[in-house]
């Protein structure tokens, strides 16, 4: 891997998702290859940098192809002047130091009620507490989540600092991709 230093400047064409939810406004940017081996890791990083030359922060996604995807939001977009089908310039860089994320609520309350678990979840990296959520909240049906939430603070209680069995690139497993492209 690169040093923590690295910058990636590319263009890349803003695509609309065929499947936006309910927010029809956003639009995202699969990362050219190399710029994505330019970043530390193949699961979620978060990077600082520019869209047309305004800055922002955010926490790229892994595609499943050894790359990332980037979602752009409306505020983003209109600050960088910029609209599904233009070619932008990016500029990105890994932060300095993940971020510490956003424990989900019933995760949450599930190491609540384990103490051990508690204990070695506040013992071990930020790294590894990413993973730990991204493996959370990837599951796609309510059940999987649930037993994943229980594995995990049995996992935790015991000692273990990071979720095993879990490809945060998707790669090997295909679980994680970029949205599909709506052709527009």
């Amino acid at each position: 891997m690169t040093t923590i230093d690295a910058k990636s400047r590319f263009e890349a064409k803003l695509l609309r998702p065929a499947q936006p939810g309910n927010d029809t406004s956003w639009a995202f940017v699969v990362l050219p290859r190399d710029a994505s081996e330019q970043l530390p890791r193949r699961g979620r990083t978060t990077v600082e940098g520019t869209i047309n030359g305004h800055p922002f922060q955010a926490t790229l996604e892994p595609d499943g192809q050894r790359s990332h995807w980037l979602q752009v939001g409306s505020a983003l977009l209109e600050a960088a002047g910029a609209a599904v089908g233009d070619i932008v310039t990016l500029e990105l860089a890994p932060v300095k130091k993940e971020p510490e994320p956003d424990i989900p609520t019933d995760f949450q309350e599930a190491l609540a009620a384990t103490p051990e678990a508690r204990e070695v979840w506040n013992n071990t990296t930020t790294i590894a507490r990413v993973d730990w959520i991204h493996w959370i909240t990837s599951a796609k049906q309510l059940k999987t989540r649930a037993k994943r939430i229980g594995d995990a603070c049995e996992m935790l209680a015991a000692g273990k600092k990071q979720v095993c069995c879990f490809d945060p690139s998707g790669y090997y497993s295909k679980a994680f991709r970029a949205p599909e492209v709506d052709d527009f």
